[in-house]
């Protein structure tokens, strides 16, 4: 008997108003926390730190270890939606009068999977293609990877990817496609390149242009506008002998490259790539102003679709607003440059992303359900 009592207790306090207020207070108090911190850290890294993650976590200033100060929006939304589940099925009446609640309680509850759906799944990368120019990848510049390249086939390059999760010194990385490993030195997220000046000390690289450059670890810039200069000292080994020690970098301009059994190999770092199972060329670039302005009215891009495998070879406008879908993903017209000669598109692929839209439908219907059985009752009662 004691244990259903604290079973009840327990499902009771689940369910309560006061687990809901004070839920509903943490979360405001996350958005506020959210968007101060977006000054310094930049959106993205704002939103993965205190709502898309369980617990924030503090790193004491000198010390390695990390400490959890505040519940995230994660753990949050999870007893939230858990609080409106036991409200619902221990307090809500089951009666056709109560099933428009019944309705918008689910709608809710799907809106919190929605979210969770989104922050599990959802991937963002960028596709920057200039006017006459095809694409079939995109780019997420806040992850690097390194390309190694076998150049020596003149007809298609063999490219193997490292992604930078595996990028740790003292790694020692080799594949199949291979016939040598790469011992990882040093990774700096973000870095000064230079060259080299009288009284430096000597380069760490034995090959390339690093052999004449000096690279210094620099902190790493989180803003939304500001790009991080990654860089790797990687040397190339074969057995014993070394193949050389480069610097690579996303700032560098060129591949580092050595040959090895007659084959010539390329390595670049450079953005994470994802590829796309069709191309997209552009055609036209249109900037909009206001008439007698600078002020930007609209863009739009006009591009070419070619999928050979689905038999789709046509053209669409993505403006403001309205994106193309397709390939579950959508993209959506972000920036220009060049002289309005570049199109920056932002690229997402969020399998959930129709999850908000059936959350608000089910609202809406709960509401004017129960609104209806309301005022149709008050109607009978009125004659």
């Amino acid at each position: 008997m004691r244990r259903d009592d604290a079973l009840g207790r327990a499902a009771a306090a689940l369910g309560s108003m006061r687990l809901t207020a004070v839920c509903l207070s943490l979360l405001m108090l996350l958005v506020t926390m959210c968007t101060l911190l977006q000054v310094p850290l930049g959106t993205h890294l704002a939103v993965e730190r205190t709502i898309r993650t369980f617990l924030i976590w503090w790193t004491p200033a000198g010390a390695t270890i990390k400490l959890p100060v505040f519940p995230g929006g994660g753990l949050v939304g999870s007893l939230l939606l858990t609080n409106l589940l036991f409200a619902q099925f221990l307090k809500l009446e089951r009666s056709r009068r109560k099933a428009g609640l019944w309705i918008a309680h689910l709608g809710l509850a799907l809106l919190f999977v929605g979210e969770f759906a989104t922050a599990l799944f959802q991937v963002e990368s960028q596709m920057p293609i200039e006017v006459g120019q095809t694409r079939d990848y995109s780019e997420d510049a806040r992850l690097m990877e390194l390309s190694v390249a076998d150049v020596g086939d003149p007809a298609q390059d063999t490219v193997t990817t490292i992604p930078e999760s595996l990028l740790k010194p003292g790694a020692e990385i080799s594949d199949a496609a291979l016939p040598f490993t790469l011992k990882i030195k040093r990774w700096y997220a973000n870095s000064e390149l230079g060259m080299r000046k009288p009284g430096d000390p000597p380069s760490e690289a034995t090959a390339g242009v690093g052999a004449d450059m000096a690279v210094r670890e620099r902190p790493v810039l989180a803003v939304d506008d500001a790009q991080n200069a990654a860089a790797l000292l990687v040397e190339a080994r074969a057995g014993a002998e070394s193949l050389g020690t480069f610097w690579a970098s996303n700032a560098l301009g060129a591949p580092q490259g050595f040959a090895r059994e007659g084959r010539d190999w390329r390595l670049t770092l450079r953005p994470r790539r994802y590829y796309l199972p069709f191309s997209m060329t552009l055609k036209e670039f249109k900037h909009d102003v206001y008439p007698g302005t600078d002020i930007p009215k609209n863009f739009s891009s006009l591009v070419r679709l070619r999928d050979a495998g689905a038999g789709e070879d046509r053209d669409a406008l993505i403006y403001m607003n309205h994106p193309l879908r397709y390939g579950g993903k959508a993209f959506y017209q972000a920036s220009f440059g060049k002289d309005d000669r570049l199109s920056v598109f932002q690229v997402v692929r969020n399998p959930g992303w129709l999850i908000p839209y059936l959350s608000c439908a089910l609202v809406a219907l709960g509401m004017l359900m129960h609104f209806g059985l309301k005022l149709s009752a008050s109607l009978r009662s009125a004659k």
